[in-house]
Parts: C-alpha cells; sequence; structure tokens
C-alpha cells in the first residue's frame, strides 16, 4: 500500500511525513528578468491522484497551473517537461540478505525492468556490507540489465548493518549533470542498526541522514519496497517498525513512494502501481534565488486539489 493509506501507529515516535505538492509537464518556458548569478535546479515532481476526477485533472495541467517556492519564497520556472518527453534513469537496489521468499519475485521484478517506456537506462545492485555492489551499469538494454538481476545472498549480515550506505553507493553511479528522470527502487527491510538498535529509529539514523541529504541534493527520487529478513526477526515488531518508518522517510524526504504491507510483500501489485506512477511525472527546472548554504525547504503548488510529491527540500554544496 502507499503510505498515504498506511496507518503507522504502531511505535512510540512519532513519523512526520513531509510530503507537499508537485508538478508540471511539458515544454520549455522562456522567462523574463532571471536573477543573475542563480543557481538552476531541477527536481521530479510525481501526481498521486486520489480517484478519477484527480487523474483527469493530473492530465489537463498546464505550465502556468504551477508555481514553485523556495524557504516560501516564489522561484521563477525555466522548464517544464512531462513524463513522455524525459527518459528514466533508473537503480534497481535488492538488499543481499532477504527473506527467501524474495526468491520466486525476482522474475516479476525482471519483467517490470522490461516493461520500462522506450528509452530508459537500467542500474542494477545489492545492498551488502559497507555499501553496494553494482552489477549492471545504467543501460538502455532493458534485458540485459534484467538478466543481472540474481536471488539475494541470503547470508546473515553483521549487527551494525545499514541498507543505506548502499543507497549512498548507488547514487554515487548516476551522472550528476543528467537532465533524465533519476530514481531508485530500493527492495529493503529498511532497518539501520549502524549504531546499534537504539538508533535505529528514523530520526536517529545517521546513515540515513546522509542518504537523504545525498539523494536531495543529486535531484534523485527514492522508492522504496519492504520485505523482511530473517536475521532482523529477534529485534521484533519494534524492528519492523523502525525499518518501515525509515523507508517511508527515505521515500518522503526525496520525492518517491514507499510500499509497505504487515509482512511479506508480493511485488506485483506495487510495481505494477509503481509503472502507473512514473506515467504522472513531471521535471522542472527553476532558477534558485536564495542565498547562503542552509537547508532550502521546497514547496510546489498549484490551484487544483491534486497531491503531489516532491523533494522536501536540498542543502546546497558549500562553495570552494
Amino acid at each position: 500500500m502507499r503510505y498515504g493509506n498506511y496507518l503507522f501507529g504502531l511505535i512510540a515516535i512519532t513519523v512526520l511525513f513531509s510530503g507537499a505538492a508537485l508538478s508540471q509537464d511539458r515544454p520549455k518556458i522562456q522567462t523574463k528578468n532571471q536573477t543573475a548569478g542563480g543557481r538552476e535546479m531541477t527536481i521530479l515532481v510525481t501526481a498521486y491522484p486520489r480517484g478519477e476526477k484527480e487523474r483527469q485533472t493530473a492530465a489537463r495541467l498546464q505550465d502556468s497551473d504551477f508555481a514553485i517556492l523556495e524557504n516560501k519564497r516564489s522561484q521563477r520556472i525555466v522548464s517544464v517537461r512531462s513524463a513522455t518527453e524525459v527518459p528514466i534513469d533508473l537503480a534497481v537496489v535488492v538488499q543481499d540478505n532477504l527473506d527467501w521468499r524474495v526468491n520466486r519475485e525476482i522474475k516479476v521484478l525482471r519483467d517490470f525492468i522490461r516493461s520500462l517506456p522506450d528509452g530508459s537506462q537500467v542500474m542494477t545492485a545489492y545492498s551488502t556490507i559497507g555499501g553496494a555492489i553494482v552489477t549492471q551499469e545504467l543501460t538502455t538494454d532493458r534485458g540485459q540489465a534484467a538478466e543481472s538481476l540474481r536471488i539475494p545472498r541470503g547470508v546473515s549480515f553483521p549487527a551494525g548493518f545499514s541498507p543505506y550506505d548502499g543507497v549512498q553507493t548507488v547514487l554515487r553511479h548516476f551522472a550528476e549533470k543528467s537532465t533524465e528522470r533519476k530514481m531508485i527502487l530500493l527492495v529493503s527491510d529498511g532497518l539501520d542498526l549502524s549504531s546499534g538498535f537504539l538508533y535505529a529509529s528514523p530520526y536517529f539514523s545517521p546513515s540515513l541522514d546522509k542518504a537523504i541529504k545525498e539523494a536531495q541534493r543529486r535531484g534523485i527520487a527514492v522508492f522504496t519496497l519492504y520485505t523482511p529478513t530473517e536475521d532482523r526477526r529477534p529485534y521484533g515488531r519494534f524492528g519492523v517498525n523502525y525499518g518501515q518508518a525509515s523507508l517511508i522517510r527515505l521515500a518522503d524526504e526525496t520525492g518517491g513512494e514507499s510500499y509497505i504491507g504487515l509482512d511479506f510483500v508480493n511485488f506485483a501489485p506495487f510495481l505494477e502501481e509503481f509503472r502507473e506512477t512514473i506515467l504522472r511525472q513531471w521535471l522542472i527546472t527553476y532558477r534558485s534565488t536564495t542565498a547562503g548554504n542552509k537547508f532550502r525547504r521546497l514547496e510546489v503548488t498549484t490551484d487544483f486539489d491534486l497531491h503531489l510529491h516532491h523533494p522536501a527540500g536540498y542543502e546546497p554544496l558549500k562553495a570552494k
């Protein structure tokens, strides 16, 4: 299920969702009086219609229907491109110690990769101890990318393992100057034990914080699919809740989406939903007028009642 429909009340912490409005489609907009010295930023915006009426609204969106605010200040949009205009760069990242039942879902994942739109580039990787093993760099040969997937090794990892170290590794394999729709699909239990269980909460995980910060800076949306692991079961329900909440936070703050089940996840319905989601995306470029190196909070608004996702914000690179 999507996190908007998922009632997360099983743990004693409050998971704060930072979802917001997103948007845009189609051609380049000519702008006037752009602020000199401002940095161009590009963000991925995804619509999540709640019913047929909102689907129709999303399909009719025009460039002029949207506005971008950075730290509550309006920014000038440079260009807006729809899903049909912008190819996909997608990394499929599988945690390498997942439940053995994932083995039968690998074929479903391969079929999903093959079904991506023409022009898509796909990377595959396995989150493991200390980072990730990339089994296929970005390629337009979707069949080759699909065949690079294997069943997870299923071995027990040390107590200090964090799946978000692997996310950080994969983020660096995307071209920084890429103008495509950049996304990661992370298949994981989400539990970060790198600092011990007391710090496994989604708001105490340094590895998760780093992954979110880097994904926001690079304009990469992370979609997450929860799957349990055998060697995390001793942590019980709290371990599951911490892991799921961390995956939700990662997706929410980078502009992605979480696919969460109570236990084992059958991949097919979630991948079908993801396939539909990527058809309702826009890549918006705007010129930032915000000064300083502090975190810049983003808001994308529209005059229509439409549920939209985008990154919560970003922290710019400090000048060297």
